[in-house]
């Protein structure tokens, strides 16, 4: 029945009789009604008439209409959001993805590289674009930066998201936007859209009126992306409850286990092409966005308890990823606002629209623990929004909510301390140690010894060690002011190292002192003989 005053309803007609709508008898597949003609009004009722055998008494329905302005409600039309840029609002498949990519290229093609990470099950390529000042390769002293969506394939506004942001980054860079020019000339910035593709292409037939809760969720072969990666909390808080940290254990870096590496494991082809593009790339802060709530989940996601589902599970470094998931949620046009319905049934409002993953609900294996556990990486879960897949005609809306958001949170990659980590001949050290005095986290330096570490306002002092090299300490200060501190460092060669170099250099291997004192002990015994 429909109405327009709350008063006098009319009931729907299919002719002289009243319209019945069919519901579903399986849950996880709506079922479409169409009136037999359009009807303007602004108040809707149901008048269930009966239930399914076996069925619940439980029902979820969503009204598909159009938005027709109010005459009477300026503050309605007031606060309507209409959208000034001019970029692609539409659903992509594939196909369509790839050409956008191959627009927004060809439009700029300095700051612009299309690449793939790898190929899902069913053999689609894993397109990524990157957008840097120098695209193709990595400069010292630049942190990298990537959003990722589309582990979900049926989470579909993330990849529109990152798609349409994309396009925006080259508009506004062409049009020699000041803030958007220094972040990309600053910044080296990966997009992967669509992380599950087979997926994705299961949810877009059904579409955003017919696409269920689970449907394209997961990978081809059924795996779930989002927690499909190694669990190394087990590996840290076990040697942590034995001591063994950092003597056997390290607090981070920590190794894939061997049988996650082996071809019977149940890993997704999608899973493994992510942790070498981590492993490959330097990556210094990530976003990995997700639909169907209006939050920013960062780690840890699961629970230290063996005995239970949800409880806090900070990391060291939790007061840098309360900010960094505030600067995305605080910007966002929604996310942190007190009068906003709830998506369903939490409500984020009291963490200013954000949460640690475990105290929402645990999971084990998730990517943003194993990227931080395992690479230089602070990743953090985005979700954008309710809808999972908003129609067409939302996107703009979905854009102007997201926007701001998804630029701040970039910028947010520019903040802490950075540097390069040299020898005496002004040659970088990889792999050298970055400690910061109590933060039981430790990072790692790149190929050509520079580094970058997160971290928020305040003095700090940091420690620096490399294999060969005496270690180095200094204080290094972080401002308020956007940008990271340069703190080089430049280390020495221990007394041991210059002896082998020297002894190697004339062909001479360096002498074990233990092995050196058996023999003259060998030695002293004969002529006592």
């Amino acid at each position: 029945m429909v109405s327009n005053d709350s008063h006098t309803w009319v009931t729907v007609k299919n002719g002289s009789g009243d319209m019945i709508f069919e519901g579903n008898s399986e849950k996880e597949i709506p079922v479409l009604n169409e009136l037999p003609v359009p009807m303007v009004a602004r108040y809707i009722r149901i008048n269930p008439r009966s239930w399914f055998d076996n069925g619940s008494i439980c029902m979820r329905m969503e009204i598909l209409g159009c938005p027709l302005p109010d005459p009477n409600n300026y503050y309605h039309r007031r606060n309507e959001m209409t959208t000034t840029d001019d970029l692609d609002f539409k659903h992509h498949n594939y196909k369509e993805m790839r050409q956008l990519m191959k627009v927004v290229n060809e439009m700029c093609p300095n700051i612009t590289r299309i690449y793939n990470i790898g190929k899902s099950h069913q053999g689609l390529k894993l397109y990524a674009v990157e957008i840097s000042d120098h695209p193709g390769e990595h400069e010292v002293g630049e942190p990298e930066f990537h959003y990722i969506a589309g582990a979900h394939g049926n989470e579909v506004l993330g990849r529109e998201l990152t798609l349409l942001l994309m396009q925006f980054l080259c508009q506004e860079y062409l049009a020699r936007n000041a803030r958007i020019v220094h972040l990309v000339e600053e910044t080296r910035i990966h997009i992967l859209p669509s992380l599950n593709p087979d997926g994705y292409e299961k949810a877009y037939e059904g579409g955003s009126e017919l696409g269920g809760w689970s449907l394209g969720r997961w990978t081809h072969d059924g795996i779930d992306i989002n927690n499909n990666f190694p669990d190394l909390n087990t590996l840290l808080w076990e040697a942590e409850d034995r001591q063994n940290i950092p003597r056997k254990v390290p607090n981070h870096y920590i190794a894939i286990p061997e049988w996650f590496l082996s071809e019977n494991a149940t890993v997704a082809v999608e899973t493994r092409a992510v942790i070498a593009w981590m492993e490959k790339i330097p990556f210094v802060l990530g976003g990995n966005l997700q639909g169907g709530e209006l939050v920013v989940a960062y780690p840890y996601d699961m629970v230290r308890s063996l005995w239970k589902t949800q409880e806090p599970s900070p990391t060291p470094d939790d007061h840098v990823f309360r900010w960094l998931a505030y600067s995305y949620a605080s910007t966002h046009r929604l996310m942190t606002d007190a009068r906003r319905r709830a998506c369903h049934t939490e409500d984020f409002q009291k963490e200013d629209g954000t949460v640690n993953g475990a105290s929402w609900h645990t999971v084990a294996g998730s990517l943003n623990d194993f990227s931080y556990l395992h690479t230089n990486c602070f990743e953090l879960s985005i979700y954008v929004g309710c809808d999972k897949y908003p129609h067409e005609s939302e996107l703009p809306e979905e854009w102007e909510n997201n926007r701001e958001s998804l630029i701040v949170f970039m910028e947010q990659v520019h903040r802490g301390i950075k540097g390069v980590v040299r020898d005496f001949h002004g040659k970088g050290i990889p792999n050298a140690i970055i400690s910061v005095e109590g933060v039981n986290h430790d990072i790692r330096t790149a190929s050509d010894g520079d580094y970058w570490r997160l971290l928020n306002p305040g003095e700090y002092v940091v420690t620096v060690k490399a294999e060969g090299f005496t270690s180095s300490t200094k204080n290094c200060m972080v401002g308020y002011d956007m940008g990271a501190t340069q703190c080089d460092f430049t280390l020495s060669k221990t007394n041991l190292a210059r002896i082998r170099e020297i002894m190697e250099k004339f062909g001479k291997q360096p002498i074990s002192l233990p092995a050196r004192r058996l023999k003259l002990r060998g030695r002293k015994r004969r002529q006592r003989g």
